[in-house]
């Protein structure tokens, strides 16, 4: 096999591997359900920048200015209805099927018994609206017009829809528009009146002053109007063909956006919030380092496996007689692949044995730092000597420098990594610093995974294979091997900023055991990622594993009792915060484009607001 034809091996497989990822991801979407639950699915990352606003963490922990900013947030609910009402009737105009028409005069009477009843609901959660005419916001407008264009046949970027209809057939076409511009809107509420009434305790909360709203929009009955929503998007888009359901979509996301839009838009006025991060303290004196790992943090797979595969695509049959190799010798493929099955499943055994040989220790209710800094040190060296193994073994010897490179630029990290980090590096109001944290045994791999999204900036710290002649020889320059030397790396990044005289806020990203000490060392340590073994060696030592979002509700309550944002975060505090993905590090810590976190009076706030419509 010749040279380039090897090359091309290695871009197969990790394309190959890039497929069987997003084919699972497309099954799991299947399995949900139709096409609504599908396009919730793909967008759900959207709607946790609606849960991570000031707005809906100050709701969830009861904090929010109930006479100013919730009540300015409710009041926009009858100009939804209004345009739902209205929606509902020009898409049932639309439908051509009987059962359609009733489905949708159902959902149209729904709303309209919701918008006759919104008062009564109103005074209910404990508000009264004053008796003249409530005004429009500008980001309620952009939701409501947009709807209405839409039943209207008005499709941005489009020629109007009711001018190419030729059958009253392909009238329906708009009815499936309308509801992909309706359903999001319902889901979206649904969802995240879920989320708060979940960490909610119904003990210590009783007289939550939001607790009626929250059970209102968490409902049976409300949850069935959004599986309503979905059912009838499905079923008017069974007939749709391949660019019609792309109409479809971009209808459902651009609804999305601009639900989340609005909610980001909420003023927040007087009152601290401790979201997002990036916004709340004074970066202007103080500097941000974020310090992450990389393997199943930031990738979807291990980098071990994928220097493993490299290896074994690329080397040589066993029945060539090796004439053409002007490198290092080279074992063949399938002795390389039996090796590392080898390797891999000693490696696994023995893991699990350490852990288990760990946790078998009395267990503390509190963090015990000391103790988990010894029981560590056992995991340091079967890391040590693992390494070893793989060297002895020979199974990375003969890589080439550029298809690792290659390999790096095709590989799959987790949604939401790269673009956070783009984020980060080209927001000028920060100062932040990135660094990389890794066990990897290739530098360059890593490098080349973040340079394909203009992230050459960010510092790698790993360790490194040896070259001879751009090929590797399969020996290992081990810099980082154990949780003790990666939080050395950890600590000598903090003393250089130390050392510029700054104030600083530490975030530490991880999701692997090695990770463990630095997210306990970091002001704030996030855990993203599964990792059971994780979770067990840090509650048998007594670390708290919290969700980033509940987490953040019990801040923003004591922020409020204390009204003092001194020692917010702090390290060695023995509590980690979960997520389940990126875009909630991304929502905590950047927050929404289109968030409104001035703190300023109502009446500053309508007197603006105003402005801005006489503008328009």
């Amino acid at each position: 096999m010749d040279y380039v034809k090897k090359k091309r091996k290695v871009v197969q497989i990790v394309r190959r591997r890039r497929r069987r990822s997003l084919e699972l991801i497309e099954n799991m979407a299947i399995d949900e359900g139709g096409l609504a639950r599908r396009l919730w699915f793909k967008f759900r990352d959207d709607s946790v920048f609606s849960l991570y606003t000031p707005f809906f963490v100050g709701l969830a922990s009861a904090t929010l200015h109930s006479e100013t900013t919730f009540r300015h947030f409710i009041s926009q609910d009858l100009h939804f209805l209004k345009a739902f009402v209205l929606a509902y009737e020009l898409a049932e105009d639309c439908a051509d099927d009987e059962d359609d028409k009733h489905g949708l005069r159902d959902l149209r009477k729904r709303a309209f018994g919701r918008l006759q009843m919104h008062d009564t609901f109103v005074r209910e959660w404990g508000f009264e609206f004053p008796n003249e005419d409530i005004s429009k916001d500008i980001a309620t407008t952009k939701y409501t017009d947009f709807l209405l264009a839409t039943a209207s046949g008005k499709i941005e970027g489009e020629r109007s829809v009711l001018d190419k209809i030729a059958t009253p057939f392909e009238k329906t076409k708009v009815a499936a528009y309308t509801l992909a511009a309706l359903a999001p809107c319902m889901r979206l509420y649904a969802f995240i009146s879920t989320e708060i009434q979940g960490i909610i305790n119904p003990d210590q909360d009783s007289t939550h002053i939001y607790k009626s709203w929250i059970e209102n929009y968490s409902s049976q009955v409300f949850e069935e109007i959004a599986l309503q929503n979905e059912d009838m998007l499905d079923k008017l888009s069974v007939s749709l063909t391949g660019e019609e359901l792309e109409i479809i979509e971009k209808l459902y996301h651009q609804a999305m956006k601009l639900q989340v839009d609005f909610i980001a838009a909420q003023p927040i006025s007087d009152q601290q919030s401790v979201v997002p991060l990036s916004r709340v303290h004074d970066f202007s004196k103080r500097h941000l380092t974020i310090l992450c790992d990389f393997d199943l943090a930031c990738t979807a797979f291990d980098s071990a496996a994928i220097l493993a595969e490299i290896a074994i695509i690329t080397a040589p049959k066993a029945d060539m007689d090796g004439s053409d190799q002007t490198q290092l010798a080279r074992m063949p493929s399938a002795d390389l692949r039996s090796t590392w099955d080898v390797l891999s499943t000693q490696y696994t055994e023995q893991f699990e044995q350490c852990v288990e040989s760990i946790v078998a220790s009395e267990r503390v209710e509190e963090l015990d730092y000391e103790r988990l800094c010894s029981a560590l040190e056992q995991l340091a060296e079967f890391e040590r000597k693992a390494n070893e193994r793989v060297v002895q073994s020979g199974v990375l010897k003969g890589l080439n420098a550029e298809d690792i490179k290659r390999a790096g630029q095709t590989l799959i990290l987790q949604d939401g990594c790269r673009s956070f980090f783009q984020k980060i590096v080209k927001n000028k109001s920060l100062k932040t610093d990135v660094h990389v944290l890794s066990y990897c045994w290739c530098n360059d791999l890593i490098v080349s995974a973040f340079s394909s999204g203009d992230l050459n900036v960010l510092n790698v710290h790993s360790n490194e294979l040896v070259y001879q002649e751009s090929v590797t020889t399969g020996e290992i320059v081990k810099k980082m091997e154990s949780p003790m030397e990666k939080l050395q790396v950890f600590n000598d990044v903090l003393i250089d900023r130390r050392g510029e005289g700054n104030k600083h806020l530490t975030v530490y990203i991880g999701g692997s055991v090695g990770d463990l000490l630095c997210l306990l060392e970091a002001d704030i340590g996030i855990v993203v990622g599964s990792s059971s073994s994780l979770r067990r060696l840090g509650d048998h030592f007594g670390v708290s594993f919290v969700p980033l979002f509940s987490g953040l509700v019990k801040r923003q309550r004591e922020l409020a009792d204390q009204d003092c944002a001194s020692n917010w975060w702090k390290p060695l505090s023995g509590v980690l915060y979960t997520v389940s993905s990126w875009a909630e590090i991304q929502a905590f810590i950047l927050g929404s484009s289109k968030l409104v976190l001035r703190k300023i009076s109502m009446a500053t706030f309508w007197q603006e607001r105003q402005r801005e419509e006489d503008v328009i």
